[in-house]
C-alpha cells in the first residue's frame, strides 16, 4: 500500500464557507441586478459554480456571472470562512502517522488557496476546478489512499479513483445518501476522524 495520503474536499468538509459565499452572491446581485437567493445557494454547495449560477442567470450570461463572482470572491468570501470542527485535528492526525494531505475541490485552485492560507491549514497538494469523477484524476495522480467529502459526488470520486470514500455529514447530503453513493465510512463530522483513522487505514489495505 502507498504511504497514507488523504484527500479532502474543501467546502463543508474542511471549512464552513457558507457565510462568505452568501456574501459573495449578495455582492454579485448588487453588481448585476440579477437576484440570487444566497441562502438557498449555500444550502447546496458542492457542484461547480456554473451549475448554481445557471439557476439564476440566462444561459448567455452564465460565463460573465462566473467571472464577476470570482472577481468578488476574495473580498467577500475569505474572512468570514472558518474551519469546520475537527478540521485541524484531522490534518494533525494524518501528519502524526507520517501521512500527506491533499485538497481536491470544485473551487478554483487559487481561491481555495486563499482559504487555506488565511486559516493556516497546511496541505501538501491542492487541485481545484474538479467535480465528481474529475476529482479521481487528481486523487490517482497524487497516490491518494482515501478521499473525504460531504457530497455524494465526492463518494463517486473516491469510487472512480479506487480508494475508500469517507463521508462527513456536515454538508447538504445525509448519512444515508453518502452511504448509498458508496461511502465506506460516514462520520458526523471531522471531530470523529482521528479516532477512526487507524480503522480507515486498515480499510484501505483491504481494497
Amino acid at each position: 500500500m502507498p504511504a497514507l495520503t488523504v484527500g479532502f474536499d474543501l467546502d463543508m468538509t474542511l471549512v464552513d464557507s457558507r457565510p462568505g459565499i452568501a456574501a459573495t452572491f449578495e455582492a454579485l446581485t448588487a453588481r448585476t441586478g440579477v437576484p440570487v437567493d444566497a441562502d438557498l445557494a449555500v444550502s447546496r454547495l458542492g457542484p461547480p459554480l456554473r451549475t448554481e449560477l445557471a439557476y439564476w442567470f440566462p444561459p448567455g450570461e452564465v460565463e460573465s456571472a462566473v467571472r464577476a463572482y470570482r472577481e468578488l470572491y476574495p473580498a467577500y468570501a475569505i474572512t468570514p470562512t472558518v474551519p469546520l470542527p475537527g478540521a485541524r485535528e484531522a490534518i494533525d492526525a494524518i501528519r502524526a502517522r507520517g501521512g500527506r494531505v491533499l485538497v481536491v475541490t470544485a473551487k478554483m485552485g487559487r481561491l481555495a488557496r486563499l482559504h487555506l492560507d488565511h486559516l493556516g491549514l497546511t496541505v501538501d497538494k491542492l487541485a481545484g476546478d474538479l467535480f465528481a469523477e474529475q476529482k479521481a484524476t487528481a486523487l490517482r495522480e497524487h497516490d491518494a489512499t482515501h478521499y473525504v467529502g460531504d457530497h455524494v459526488a465526492d463518494m463517486v470520486a473516491a469510487g472512480a479513483a479506487g480508494v475508500p470514500g469517507i463521508g462527513v455529514a456536515t454538508g447538504p447530503c445525509s448519512p444515508d445518501e453518502l452511504r448509498a453513493a458508496g461511502a465506506e465510512v460516514v462520520l458526523n463530522d471531522l471531530t470523529q476522524f482521528p479516532a477512526a483513522l487507524d480503522d480507515m487505514i486498515q480499510l484501505a489495505l483491504e481494497q
